[in-house]
């Protein structure tokens, strides 16, 4: 039986592929499962500087398991709290995505549905397939998308992610891309190698000044104006203090490639 979850090296890449494309990669319970075990191992790991998730057929990702869940419906055993366990244990594995120290990669094509695209929402930078569709359209069933809103609304604007509730319509990806949910649009036979040439360029900066960034980028974003700048002059000045940063601004000064120590 084949591996719902691929993980593969690239140097100081690591690729996840959703590997489920008879479920258009649903996110069943197995591969939330998955997920949850790979993300907690990679967070762990040093050797690895940056993370894509991908996907093996036409689609991204088509959200949650349908099939699965009108079973547990229907069990007088599950119910209610089933699905209110379901829900916040997929928000549990969106945000520890954002908790990762390594920054994530999303490489969509085809379509990235209610889930599916609060997973690409919830990743730090996506690279999309010119044929990639993004929505949140569970209101075409009588199922209001309120889980993946909350990532949806935080990258692109509040009117925008509120239509795109109420009437299930999908964004293509050029438009996706202008409202700011994917970084850049390319032809679907170079999503792959752009996908990792992004990754290689993150992995040659410094891991440590790219871990503290990452962090810092989420809290300040969530403080008001005046604590965010002294939260981030202390992260400034304690970054100031590496003894890497030392030798990137000398390097700088100097007009030569830096020699990372912890790198």
């Amino acid at each position: 039986m084949e591996e719902i979850l691929l993980r593969k090296k690239n140097n100081n890449v690591e690729i996840l592929t959703l590997n489920d494309p008879k479920k258009l990669n649903a996110l069943s319970e197995e591969m939330l499962s998955s997920l949850e075990l790979a993300i907690e191992r990679i967070s762990k790991d040093r050797t690895v500087k940056v993370v894509i998730i991908r996907t093996s057929g036409k689609a991204f990702c088509a959200g949650h398991d349908l099939k699965q869940m009108q079973v547990a419906r229907q069990s007088k055993d599950k119910g209610k709290k089933y699905f209110n366990d379901l829900f916040k244990r997929c928000g549990r594995m969106m945000m520890s995505i954002r908790k990762m120290p390594q920054p994530v990669i999303a490489s969509v094509n085809g379509i990235a549905t209610a889930a599916g695209c609060q997973l690409v929402a919830s990743c730090d930078l996506a690279i999309a397939s010119s044929d990639a569709t993004f929505g949140v359209n569970g209101v075409n069933i009588g199922l209001f998308c309120s889980t993946p809103m909350v990532a949806l609304s935080r990258n692109i604007g509040k009117k925008k992610t509120f239509e795109m509730l109420v009437t299930g319509d999908f964004l293509d990806a050029a438009t996706a891309k202008s409202e700011g949910l994917v970084n850049k649009v390319v032809n679907i036979k170079d999503l792959q190698e752009e996908s990792l040439a992004l990754a290689k360029k993150i992995e040659s900066k410094l891991s440590s000044a790219i871990k503290i960034g990452k962090e810092a980028f989420y809290i300040q974003s969530e403080m008001n104006l005046n604590s965010a700048y002294n939260y981030t002059a202390e992260v400034m000045a304690k970054n100031m203090l590496y003894n890497d940063t030392k030798e990137g601004i000398k390097a700088f000064i100097e007009k030569r490639a830096p020699h990372w120590e912890n790198n």
